[in-house]
């Protein structure tokens, strides 16, 4: 059996582990990298994923970072069923089309820039004609069924506790007249998390672990505090006549966020009158798709509704579907709360929110969720002191807040938790959906307290996995190169940039006016640019 890492090794996005066994070739997740430029070129550098040779595909859940290739999968040549849970089904009908649309304005955004420079022309990852025929291929199964997909290989859906229909995979692979039995964790929920019920424990005795390690280094704040570091928050920026932003996830992150001013609401801990803005057109279809599957709701939520109650509402909650909307929100003065995607800031409207509140004090921006490295989100969390956003440098003035207990990921002695309660002295684990750092956090714990053996694949690598036998993994040779940087070149490249700029201002007096004024505001944006490098640098 041979596994390729084409995403999530040794980062957080772009989930995609494709496998061959069995005489098949299939895919577990298949996510879309999000962070800088570097990290999203491999979505269009998708010639490994070999589309059209991909059988089917099993998805652990609805987010984008596990979800958001699809589109460019089936763009690409594939044709085959995607099998995943009902609540899962319903989500992407609406995620794939908004991520679709984002890719063909960011396309056309791109084709005018170069139209007006004389560049070439940019084709959009994918387009809306193929997230809809992507979404026409999901094929809804029940938690807890064993199904089998193709011969010698069967599958059975566990629920993750992540989001709404997440799930972990248990796959089971029958072929030379041996069997090997697979644990694929998908994104690990968090126990007592709201709306979502707690995470299964597997029904197999696993022979190996691809286990997500987003939090391998670190336990969440307290959990029980994060209702009131949320309403500190917004008490904090109300009491100054200000703003509160929540960059959030439209899934899952969005709904637990108001749900949690609905409890606060009813224990009279929010500002009077104070409005409650739901900015976000995924968002708000999120939301009602969460209504009409309220089975899956953990036995609190349930209850609230039993009882009559809606804890995905509260007084003063606005949905502002349109872009008009949307913009008259920032017009608007006085305090509110204001939860708008994306969860990591690079993208959608929250960008447009930051850049007329972040540099406000007395405003409040709260981070409930992981920022990836390279997001503005990483960034202002890292502590950055000013940011380039929609073209604009924005000093970052509100108060940030960080509130670990949102977060729809396990933290790292929950993980340990979930891995004691089947681990078993064979069992061979792999650390993915994870920076590098955490990996090795969470490595050490496993090998120190269960004995285990374990590995950190990277990107591309070729694993092989024999009953019996210890892993193979096959680095490929051509991403040597981004172990390192050459730092001392680049340095000395802008060294002499600067030399020559220097000799080449001593003539400066000698142009005319307006070529000087020119040439003045070219060195002084050159010079914001490099203050903002400076402070990327000096941020923890």
């Amino acid at each position: 059996m041979q596994i390729q890492m084409l995403g999530a090794a040794r980062t957080v996005t772009g989930s995609c582990y494709v496998i061959e066994a069995a005489s098949h070739r299939f895919a577990v997740d298949c996510g879309m990298h999000q962070g800088n430029a570097e990290i999203e070129k491999r979505n269009k550098h998708s010639a490994a994923y070999r589309a059209a040779e991909l059988d089917f595909i099993l998805l652990t859940h609805a987010h984008i970072d596990h979800s958001g290739l699809l589109p460019r999968m089936v763009k690409e040549g594939f044709s085959g069923p995607v099998y995943c849970t009902k609540p899962t089904q319903d989500l992407l009908d609406i995620m794939l089309l908004d991520s679709a649309h984002i890719q063909e304005m960011e396309a056309e955004w791109a084709n005018r820039k170069r139209a007006r420079r004389g560049g070439s022309f940019v084709e959009a990852l994918y387009t809306r004609e193929d997230a809809a025929q992507a979404a026409a291929l999901l094929k809804p199964q029940d938690y807890d069924r064993l199904f089998s997909p193709a011969s010698g290989l069967s599958v059975c859906f566990r629920d993750a506790g992540h989001i709404l229909g997440s799930s972990f995979l248990e796959l089971t692979v029958n072929e030379g007249g041996r069997q090997s039995q697979l644990l694929f964790s998908g994104d690990l929920g968090r126990p007592k998390a709201l709306i979502v019920k707690d995470p299964e424990r597997p029904g197999i005795k696993a022979d190996y672990l691809f286990m997500e390690s987003t939090y391998g280094d670190r336990n969440h704040k307290d959990e029980g505090r994060s209702r009131e570091e949320l309403a500190e928050a917004v008490a904090y920026a109300s009491a100054r006549g200000q703003k509160t932003i929540i960059p959030a996830f439209a899934v899952e992150r969005t709904q637990e966020i108001i749900y949690t001013l609905f409890l606060l609401h009813k224990e009279g801990r929010l500002p009077r009158g104070i409005p409650v803005y739901v900015d976000s057109p995924l968002a708000i279809k999120a939301t009602e798709i969460f209504r009409r599957h309220g089975e899956y709701f953990d036995r609190e939520a349930r209850e609230l509704l039993n009882n009559g109650e809606d804890p995905l509402s509260l007084p003063g909650l606005v949905y502002t579907p349109s872009t008009e909307e949307s913009q008259a929100i920032n017009r608007q003065q006085g305090p509110a709360i204001v939860i708008s995607a994306s969860g990591m800031c690079n993208a959608g409207r929250i960008k447009h929110h930051l850049r007329h509140n972040l540099w406000r004090e007395g405003a409040a921006i709260v981070f409930a969720g992981y920022q990836a490295v390279g997001t503005p989100g990483r960034k202002i969390v890292d502590g950055a002191k000013s940011l380039t956003l929609l073209g604009d440098e924005i000093k970052v003035a509100a108060k940030i807040y960080t509130i670990g207990g949102f977060s729809g990921h396990a933290g790292q002695s929950q993980m340990l938790d979930w891995v004691e309660a089947f681990h078993h002295q064979d069992l061979k684990v792999f650390l993915v959906h994870g920076e590098e750092k955490a990996q090795q956090t969470l490595a050490g714990l496993l090998r120190g307290r269960f004995g285990l053996n374990v590995s950190i694949p990277a990107y591309l690598e070729q694993i092989t996995l024999e009953p019996g036998k210890t892993p193979a993994l096959h680095p490929d040779p051509s991403l040597s190169a981004e172990k390192t940087i050459n730092w001392p070149w680049l340095l000395k490249e802008s060294e002499d940039r600067f030399e020559q700029l220097k000799a080449g201002l001593a003539g400066a007096g000698s142009k005319s006016w307006a070529d000087q004024t020119e040439i003045r505001e070219q060195l002084q944006e050159l010079n914001k640019r490099l203050m903002q490098i400076v402070s990327q640098l000096q941020a923890r």
